[in-house]
């Protein structure tokens, strides 16, 4: 059973999603300040979390920083601070993905299975991916059209492409798929993204005004949907 640990200091937040989770068999474990989810962290250790950022003693990104010190457990941020430098500093400490208050319950439980989806590593044992008509084969670097005809993609864009389908679901920041393709010395260069994207939804999305699956989160970066 999944083992999720809820940190937030709204007891109705928590008596919610305590409820939403177990009634669908999550195993959960609830914290309402920083400390606390540490030390529930290092306990019991928890397969996601789900965290606020405005937690009355530590702020949430210092805890996301904290949990990053020793583990890689996936981190949902559910908070009510929407501004893009909030969403920015809670990607870049290593958070997962990013849900503003007020939030759909539903919506949350779809982040979270995304997440859980990629607990066992499944673009390593299941390689071959779908965008519109077209098949994205990881093992071997290839697209194929499903009449047969290979895309050719570029190596920056095959680098793109494959960072953003090798965490299926998963927001990837701005700031590191420019650091992951072009280095560590790229971080405000968005119009490379902006670019680099365009051209792969002309190549593969059966509307590239309208991506389906190569999708932008405006101010925090990209995700691939499955």
């Amino acid at each position: 059973m999944t083992r999720i640990l809820v940190v937030d200091d709204e007891p109705q937040i928590l008596r919610a999603l305590r409820i939403n989770l177990r009634a669908r068999r999550y195993d959960v474990d609830v914290a309402d300040t920083g400390a606390a989810a540490l030390k529930a962290a290092a306990s019991h250790p928890p397969d996601l979390v789900v965290l606020d950022l405005g937690l009355p003693d530590i702020d949430g990104v210092e805890v996301i920083r904290g949990l990053r010190g020793w583990t890689t457990v996936p981190i949902i941020v559910l908070s009510g601070r929407a501004g893009s430098e909030d969403k920015v500093a809670a990607l870049d400490a290593g958070a997962d993905d990013y849900v503003t208050k007020p939030f759909g319950v539903e919506e949350l439980l779809a982040r979270i299975r995304a997440v859980t989806r990629r607990l066992g590593g499944p673009s390593e044992a299941a390689p071959a991916l779908r965008i519109g008509q077209h098949t994205v084969d990881l093992a071997d670097h290839s697209v194929r059209k499903d009449d047969g005809t290979e895309v050719k993609l570029t190596p920056i864009q095959w680098s793109v492409l494959e960072k953003l389908l090798r965490h299926p679901g998963k927001l990837i920041s701005q700031r590191q798929l420019l650091q992951d393709v072009w280095g560590p010395e790229y971080q405000n260069e968005t119009n490379y993204l902006r670019q680099y994207l365009a051209q792969l939804r002309r190549k593969l999305e059966d509307d590239p005004a309208r991506p389906r699956h190569l999708i932008t989160e405006p101010g925090m970066g990209y995700r691939y949907r499955p």
